[in-house]
């Protein structure tokens, strides 16, 4: 029987020491130099740590690596400064007089941890730029955290601590996502910190795909949710969402049908109708997929999910996952990141649901609870109409609406509060012909070889499916 024995920060740090290759310097701003620190208290230091820095005054730090046009210093940008000017100097300096196995690494942080006076909870961005091997080209390692303890000695410790498992799994986890991910938390607890974002690169990390390594987060609940753009990146979600309005649009899109398309087109043309001509610009379209269903069932695919992304993508669509299974979370995360106006687009059956008293049996807030996240200050529904056949024209009086939903008459009186109020409102403007579209037919007609499927989809989503053989697609 093999058991494995998770280390403690002290014998990672150690461990690192310990490696006679492995050979660099540490800058940290904002939380002391609490990386450092583990690995001088774990001993042999000097076979490890070139040098330290820690540029605590604003006009140092602008001196030493420049300004930032955001005028921000706990930025994904700044981060990179650093670390490309101390593993530059590193090797510059010292590549001729160390042995010729040396690995070389700069770790770098930049924190907002809690101050004496503040209120808010930390934030920082931590990376490692190292050689995989002797005189490779480098490889990043970059990752954003959350802090939620109460004391900034606390959140330095905690600085710390992800530091050091950082730095140990580049140089021992590169080629396994699952296992560096989960060695990122060991030693914390989510309600210390969050991860929510993570970007690896370089050839010790080939034929990897930061945007799996970031689906870990979300699947080991390290993090809500995660976001990608247009061109496969993956994004910081707080920056982006950072005083936008956001427009979301949750479904499988297992494949993006249609009728997915026409309802972030309509719920955006009707979202921004309410809006005043300065906010129309600040809009931030995202369908959203939740894998919540899909861990509680086991059945995780990172592929499937991936291709789902690359689809999206391909109609030029960013995408939010998150491990929301409710409207009301997904509204209560989102309210998180903007004070500004949200907008759920979401299909008359889903509203059916959200307004069904017996869904919220295990909910302790109950149903007027469950409404009150969901709707907030900020949130509105748009409802788009369906029906369970294509029915040709598709006008609004042979379709199922927010306006002739089967619900209980207690909540009605409710449901007449939201729509008195512009909170939810039918999608008027579709398109005509494509209600009757379903993602899942779709997929069973992919799968079991049947045609007219393509028919159903954006012509580009149709000829990626065959091109790259996704879903299973029989020929």
């Amino acid at each position: 029987m093999i058991f494995s024995q998770t280390l403690s920060s002290k014998q990672k740090a150690l461990e690192i020491n310990l490696d006679p290759r492995i050979y660099g310097a540490f800058a940290e701003i904002g939380a002391g130099q609490e990386t450092a620190r583990h690995f001088f208290q774990a001993g042999g230091a000097a076979g490890t740590i070139a040098k330290t820095i820690s540029a605590y005054d604003m006009a140092m730090s602008d001196a030493i690596y420049g300004k930032e046009e955001s005028s921000r210093y706990v930025c994904e940008p700044r981060l990179l400064k650093m670390l490309t000017r101390e593993f530059n100097l590193i090797v510059k300096r010292l590549a001729s007089t160390r042995p010729d196995d040396t690995c070389f690494f700069a770790f770098s942080n930049t924190v907002a941890a809690k101050s004496f006076k503040g209120t808010s909870d930390g934030h920082g961005w931590l990376g490692v730029r190292f050689q995989a091997y002797p005189k490779a080209p480098p490889s990043d390692a970059i990752i954003h955290i959350k802090m939620f303890d109460r004391e900034n000695l606390q959140q330095q410790e905690t600085v710390g601590q992800v530091g050091v498992n950082l730095i140990h799994a580049c140089f021992n986890f590169c080629h396994d996502h699952e296992t560096f991910v989960k060695a990122l938390m060991e030693g914390l607890s989510r309600d210390r910190i969050e991860i929510d974002m993570i970007r690896v690169e370089g050839p010790a990390f080939k034929g990897e795909d930061s945007r799996v390594w970031s689906l870990e987060l979300v699947k080991r609940g390290f993090t809500d949710g995660v976001m990608f753009d247009s061109k496969g990146n993956v994004l910081q979600v707080s920056d982006t969402l950072y005083k936008k309005n956001i427009l979301i649009c949750r479904g499988s899109y297992r494949p993006p049908t249609l009728v997915n398309i026409d309802m972030l087109e309509t719920g955006l043309r009707n979202f921004s109708q309410e809006l005043p001509d300065a906010e129309k610009s600040s809009i931030v379209v995202l369908p959203e997929i939740s894998m919540t269903k899909f861990l509680e069932r086991g059945s995780f695919n990172n592929e499937d999910f991936l291709a789902r992304v690359e689809l999206l993508a391909s109609l030029d669509q960013s995408v939010l996952i998150t491990n929301h299974d409710s409207f009301h979370d997904l509204s209560s995360y989102l309210s998180n990141y903007t004070k500004k106006k949200i907008a759920i687009v979401l299909g008359v059956y889903n509203l059916e649901d959200i307004l069904d008293p017996n869904k919220y049996a295990k909910n302790q807030t109950g149903l007027l609870g469950a409404l009150g996240s969901l709707m907030g200050q900020n949130t509105r529904l748009y409802v788009y109409p369906a029906s369970e056949e294509d029915q040709g024209k598709g006008e609004m009086e042979s379709l199922k609406t927010a306006s002739n939903i089967a619900i209980k008459e207690s909540i009605k009186p409710i449901m007449q509060f939201f729509k008195k109020n512009n909170l939810i409102k039918d999608i008027k403007d579709f398109k005509k012909g494509v209600t009757g579209i379903w993602s899942r037919t779709v997929l069973r007609k992919i799968q079991n070889g049947e045609e007219g499927w393509e028919k159903d989809v954006p012509e580009i989503v149709a000829k990626t499916v065959k091109e790259k053989s996704l879903f299973g697609i029989q020929s």
